[in-house]
């Protein structure tokens, strides 16, 4: 018999595929200069970012969330240029 907690990395894991190739997407859509789908993917993987968020149970699950939370706002400013200051 195999632990429970096999069970639970394993589904874990794929979830974290399934963020990874999403990321790659947006990635691949940047390059393609594809801003708009590139935007609307990264909004999607955001929202699935936030669920996975708020359902996290294990330290490690938040340290890779979070992890992908800093790439996901590199590439919001990657595909929607630096913030503007003081009005610039």
């Amino acid at each position: 018999m195999k632990p429970e907690t096999t069970k639970t990395n394993k589904k874990d894991m794929s979830k974290f595929e399934e963020l990874k190739e999403s990321v790659q997407k947006i990635i691949d859509l940047i390059a393609a200069k594809q801003s708009k789908e590139a935007n609307n993917k990264l909004l999607e993987v955001s929202d699935t970012l936030d669920e996975m968020l708020d359902h996290a149970e294990e330290d490690e699950e938040l340290r890779e969330i979070s992890r992908y939370q800093v790439l996901l706002n590199q590439l919001h400013v990657k595909i929607n240029g630096e913030e503007q200051v003081d009005g610039e």
